[in-house]
């Protein structure tokens, strides 16, 4: 039964519930979120986690005038559920419903989107100073949990927001994870906070504390302090955040509605920077997740009794495959090392941390530091292989440009989830590293088809005296094995034969190459299709072949139009003067939204039936 939830159309729906009605609304807020996402999919064990702590805000605080800002955004589903979108949850991550992150096109209520992590406290201190110099008065909130803290932009932010003065609150959400479970020097930090004899002191001995303070001693302990964690942050000093500026609250029982309450209410009309560090559980509420948080981080529709996912298992993966070569290839060289940020499950690489921990460096929520630790690590001799998904790897440009590239240093980096990822959408769509990464000094960039290729890349990436990427889409690929290749990376390979029309592309577009190619045949029209497993540098000799052999080129790509793969090739041409009619296929704006991998290319036009369309349209006008 689900009686109050259904009630709940917007934030001010909550405010006169009484204590008793809350705890029954963050019960059915469980149930609902446990039921949809078992036939949805999406992000499930971080929203059961902050269940108690987003309705706590809703109470106090009044949104959309009061900003709040949730960190990745992926833990936001329960504030949605607050403002009005329950009925949309059955349309979440799905082609045109609901996202799975914050949108401010989606509600009024989400003031600013997210997707990468570590952005929050910036964005948030951004609105404040906004706020402030306009003369106006509102709260700004931002939520971010201890693995988004980890990253180096959060502590930019807290270092400014410290010596600024401006009210703001910062509500660290510690379930000790990201992903995974979190590691470095911030972790043991928070642990030792948690842990700490001095804030596990009894209230009431810090209340007697209080009252021997003459004449403010009563009133302190009442009104200043109302709970138990309040008052003990009001005793103990000297935190790391109270050093950088903020006055300190916690560690607070996360899930302690009331007491939660109290505190917001409190702070609410505090002066300066807050930092409320709340301790949570992810996955809170539902066994299952509670004790596999980071196999219910992102879920595919699954069994609720038993927790399995209702998905088929397809072929070997691509991550998988990385990992399993990575356990190969530290044997055959024991100056192989892995490197990852905080997703070792994600990438691959957790059987290769288990069986090779000394290899093996998980550097948190940091790509930035994760490649300049790699460029260190590969400027004294050794073979760091960074596993990093393409959407994240955005963050680290500059270091792998200054750091990596311009010193020439054999950094291999893993671009995992390239191309279309699908459900998780704009903000994660791998599209932009063929752009980012194809002119920087020294690059291969290559791109297989098939996990089964993945030994043979990364073995040749090692054969290699600079950096390399290699790209590879998340899953697997559905592409006949008589076409893998185990040795051609440099140069571009002919798949299938044909006359005057060819078809080049690389990695997972290599299925829609041979799909549009047979369909070409319907219209006797026999449209070679060759494979440039090895995108850059562009293998010149087999473009001038091209160029010779046949009269259009089409190329096709997983990744943005502009500055990609395709409008290389045909630059190429021009630049040498070479004469070939065709066209580029590509991703025409960054703006693609969440849907299903299928459905996303066939709204881009990219589906094989579309292209076969565009193809004859363009010979046809082409004549």
């Amino acid at each position: 039964m689900l009686d109050l939830l259904k009630k709940i159309q917007s934030p001010s729906d909550i405010k006169n519930l009484n204590a008793e009605e809350l705890e029954q609304l963050a019960k059915e807020t469980r149930s609902f979120l446990v039921q949809s996402l078992s036939k949805t999919g999406g992000h499930l064990a971080s929203n059961l986690g902050v269940v108690e702590l987003t309705l706590a805000l809703h109470y106090v605080f009044d949104s959309p005038c009061d900003k709040m800002v949730w960190d990745v955004g992926h833990q936001a589903y329960v504030h949605k559920l607050l403002t009005g979108r329950r009925k949309d949850f059955k349309t979440l991550r799905q082609m045109g419903g609901m996202s799975g992150f914050p949108k401010r096109r989606e509600s009024e209520h989400d003031v600013f989107e997210t997707g990468h992590s570590s952005t929050s406290i910036s964005a948030a201190l951004g609105m404040a100073k906004a706020r402030d110099l306009a003369g106006e008065d509102y709260a700004v909130i931002a939520v971010i949990g201890d693995g988004a803290l980890t990253g180096g932009m959060a502590f930019e932010a807290l270092n400014n927001a410290g010596r600024g003065g401006s009210n703001l609150i910062v509500i660290l959400n510690d379930n000790e994870m990201s992903i995974s479970k979190n590691v470095g020097g911030l972790g043991k930090y928070l642990n030792h906070l948690r842990s700490s004899q001095d804030y596990l002191r009894v209230k009431a001995d810090v209340e007697d504390v209080l009252h021997k303070v003459p004449v403010v001693g009563n009133h302190m302990v009442k009104t200043i302090k109302r709970t138990k964690e309040s008052v003990k942050s009001f005793v103990i000093q000297n935190t790391l955040f109270e050093q950088l500026g903020f006055t300190y609250f916690g560690p607070i029982d996360g899930h302690n509605l009331e007491e939660l309450i109290h505190l917001f209410e409190n702070v609410k009309s505090m002066s300066g920077p807050i930092l409320i560090h709340l301790k949570t559980k992810k996955g809170k509420g539902y066994r299952i997740a509670e004790e596999k948080p980071s196999s219910f981080h992102g879920v595919s529709p699954f069994c609720i009794e038993t927790g399995e996912s209702l998905k088929k298992v397809g072929s070997q993966t691509f991550s998988g495959a990385f990992g399993q070569v990575m356990c190969e290839l530290v044997v055959e060289n024991p100056k192989v090392v892995g490197i990852t940020a905080a997703m070792p499950e994600g990438t691959g690489l957790l059987e290769f941390a288990k069986r090779y921990p000394r290899h093996f460096f998980d550097v948190g929520i940091a790509e930035q530091h994760a490649v300049t630790f790699a460029a260190g690590m590969a400027s004294n001799g050794y073979k760091p292989f960074v596993a990093v998904y393409s959407t994240f790897l955005q963050r680290a440009y500059d270091q792998i440009s200054h750091d990596v590239c311009l010193q020439k240093l054999p950094v291999v980096l893993g671009v995992d989830r390239a191309g279309i990822v699908g459900e998780d959408g704009s903000t994660h769509q791998g599209i932009y590293d063929i752009a980012f990464l194809k002119n920087m000094p020294y690059m291969t960039i290559l791109s297989p088809k098939l996990p089964e290729e993945m030994g043979a890349a990364m073995r040749y990436a090692l054969s290699l005296e600079g950096p390399v990427a290699i790209r590879y889409p998340r899953g697997g690929n559905n592409i006949d094995r008589d076409y893998i290749n185990l040795d051609e990376w440099k140069c571009l390979k002919t798949l299938k034969q044909g006359n005057n029309i060819a078809i080049l592309s690389s990695g997972r577009s290599m299925v829609t190459a041979l799909e549009v190619s047979k369909l070409l045949e319907e219209e006797e029209i026999h449209a070679a299709v060759i494979e440039a497993a090895c995108l850059f540098p562009l293998d010149e000799k087999g473009l001038n072949q091209i160029a010779s052999d046949y009269n259009y080129l089409f190329t096709l790509e997983d990744g943005i139009l502009e500055g990609g793969f395709g409008e290389s090739v045909f630059a190429y041409f021009v630049t040498h003067n070479k004469i070939i009619k065709g066209k580029a296929f590509g991703y025409e704006t960054g703006m693609i939204s969440h849907g299903e991998v299928s459905e996303v290319l066939k709204r881009e036009g990219l589906d094989a039936v579309s292209l076969k369309t565009k193809i004859l349209k363009h010979i046809e006008e082409s004549e």
